[in-house]
């Protein structure tokens, strides 16, 4: 990006407004690492995601933090968090809500569902049949639920944060795509690295009972209003043409690169954007740079495009691809 390019993108925020919201990221992401130990581009990610309004699916095999994250990322904020427990026998109305009749006013009244809430945790999602995974597909892309025809608005912020096993567990139901395309990104949790397992180890294990990581020290530093207002801002962060552009190039290489069956669709050009604008935000800067661009796209990326058996026999995966068309599509200079 050349200088006149940046100095336009500089004035699109107050310089007052934009150093405010740096702060309020910089002390969320601090809060949120205090309890989860390692996993630092996965909790940026998180945390991008719910800057953008956007919802994330965080995959990875059990006890590897999944379900402490999210709390984490609730608790740094004053509103409403709700968790449901997807198993085989999760009806949609145990998530939605459902209409009750009473006998003493001989009318409907409508019981709300743990849905109707600001962060809602679909903890281990991929347990539960596509008709209860598909209970959310309205409430995700409207932020609505519709009840025996009446439709229910949910205030913002609203985000959902699913957790998933891989495929490979025993239990698990595949999410449908349309499910999938609902999600702004989906990271995947490894296994921590040594230092962090024994850090992890000596901090469990030191004056506990139990074995659980508690999110009790993470302080809550901002209320739904606050968020509301990060993501409006968020929205409004510069993006250069060649960095559009960009984006475009890499999004539709996906459609026609060798070992990809099924290339992403014109939405994913939409979220690699919104996801780099708040990665640039959490990175200080109110323009996205291509860097920007590439950092989001694996995220954005990997749960849109399909690999081709012939890759899946050659042990590639979708990360593997991806990253090889990253590194082929020329990015902008200047």
């Amino acid at each position: 990006m050349n200088d006149s390019t940046a100095s336009s993108a500089a004035s699109a925020i107050p310089a007052d407004r934009l150093t405010q919201a740096i702060g309020i990221v910089a002390r969320m992401r601090e809060e949120i690492r205090s309890a989860v130990i390692g996993q630092q581009a996965v909790v940026d990610q998180v945390l991008a995601c719910c800057l953008a309004g956007g919802h994330v699916l965080i995959e990875g095999v059990p006890g590897l933090g999944k379900t402490l994250l999210v709390k984490a990322l609730a608790k740094t904020f004053s509103g409403e968090f709700s968790r449901i427990q997807f198993t085989p026998d999760l009806m949609p109305a145990d998530v939605m809500g459902h209409a009750v009749y009473d006998m003493k006013t001989q009318s409907f009244s409508v019981r709300k569902g743990p849905v109707f809430s600001h962060l809602l945790l679909a903890d281990e999602i991929n347990r539960a049949p596509a008709k209860t995974q598909s209970s959310l597909l309205e409430v995700m892309q409207e932020r609505q639920v519709t009840i025996e025809g009446e439709s229910h608005q949910l205030p913002p912020p609203f985000m959902v944060l699913a957790t998933q096993n891989p495929l490979e567990n025993e239990g698990t139901y595949p999410l449908p795509e349309a499910q999938l395309d609902r999600f702004l990104i989906k990271v995947r949790i490894d296994y921590p690295s040594v230092d962090e397992e024994e850090q992890m180890l000596r901090l469990v294990t030191r004056d506990r009972v139990g074995d659980g990581l508690d999110v009790n020290q993470v302080a809550t530093l901002v209320k739904p209003d606050t968020i509301v207002a990060l993501q409006q801002l968020v929205a409004k962060i510069r993006v250069d043409d060649a960095v559009s552009a960009y984006a475009v190039r890499l999004v539709r290489a996906t459609r026609d690169w060798p070992g990809i069956a099924i290339g992403a669709g014109p939405r994913g050009c939409i979220a690699l954007v919104r996801m780099a604008r708040a990665m640039a935000l959490t990175s200080g800067r109110d323009y996205v740079t291509p860097d920007d661009i590439k950092a989001a796209a694996l995220p954005v990326l990997r749960h849109r495009i399909a690999v081709s058996p012939e890759s899946e026999l050659d042990g590639l995966s979708s990360d593997d691809l991806l990253l090889g068309l990253i590194e082929e599509i020329a990015a902008p200079r200047g």
